[in-house]
């Protein structure tokens, strides 16, 4: 098997990932990427803008699109942070409040997408995964 084969394979996982989850939080009236940012934000707490889309390794104009999205539709709110350009994301009330039942359905989708997945072997994906991308 060459290394081709296998990131090519994980490239279609993650287009199917994201489409399969963009169809679960769509009932949250949400898009993948968009959760993204809520789940980064919960785990996290309040980011700059800067920050967020240096995590998420998306290029800056990408995210302040979707945050604009997200601020019109009540899900973060942009605060004024230490100098006149930077801006800190934080969760809105309304956020706070549907985060539950978000939280939920993508947990079922998580466990239909991996749930074939045994406690070990999530593990070592993960593992895997963090290897990808590095000199090691």
């Amino acid at each position: 098997m060459q290394k081709s084969d296998v990131l090519h394979l994980l490239n279609q996982k993650v287009r199917l990932f994201s489409k399969e989850l963009n169809e679960y939080v769509q009932q949250h009236e949400l898009y993948a990427s968009q959760w993204t940012i809520l789940y980064v934000l919960t785990k996290r707490g309040p980011m700059t803008q800067t920050e967020i889309w240096k995590y998420l390794q998306v290029e800056a104009p990408t995210v302040t699109r979707t945050l604009t999205r997200m601020e019109k539709k009540g899900w973060v709110k942009r605060i004024s942070g230490q100098d006149k350009r930077e801006r800190i994301i934080v969760l809105t009330e309304t956020a706070e409040r549907m985060l539950p039942e978000i939280q939920d359905s993508v947990k079922a989708f998580e466990e239909r997408f991996a749930g074939s997945l045994t406690e070990k072997e999530q593990i070592e994906l993960y593992r895997l995964l963090e290897k990808l991308g590095t000199d090691r």
